[in-house]
């Protein structure tokens, strides 16, 4: 994982690392939806659904409105993404 913009994303082709950004080996989640090319995840040391849940509740900030990468890219970023077929 490397981090972008107060988010944890996953090496790829779709735009990262830069040259300047350190890669690290963490255990993450990812929210319902998505996936590593327009999701950051969230660290995570959850191995069962009721710790997912309780981290979630225990959470006061939203994993969509951290974790939605695309959001960060363009405000047309997820509209683009249903005109090349993502959806």
């Amino acid at each position: 994982m490397f981090e972008r913009d107060g988010m944890w994303l996953t090496t790829g082709p779709w735009g990262g690392p830069r040259p300047s950004e350190a890669v690290h080996e963490l255990t993450v989640r990812y929210r319902t939806v998505g996936d590593g090319s327009c999701t950051g995840a969230v660290e995570s040391g959850a191995t069962t659904v009721d710790e997912v849940i309780a981290e979630v509740a225990a959470s006061r900030l939203t994993e969509r409105g951290a974790t939605r990468a695309d959001d960060r890219l363009s405000e047309a970023a997820m509209e683009d993404r249903k005109r090349e077929g993502y959806f």
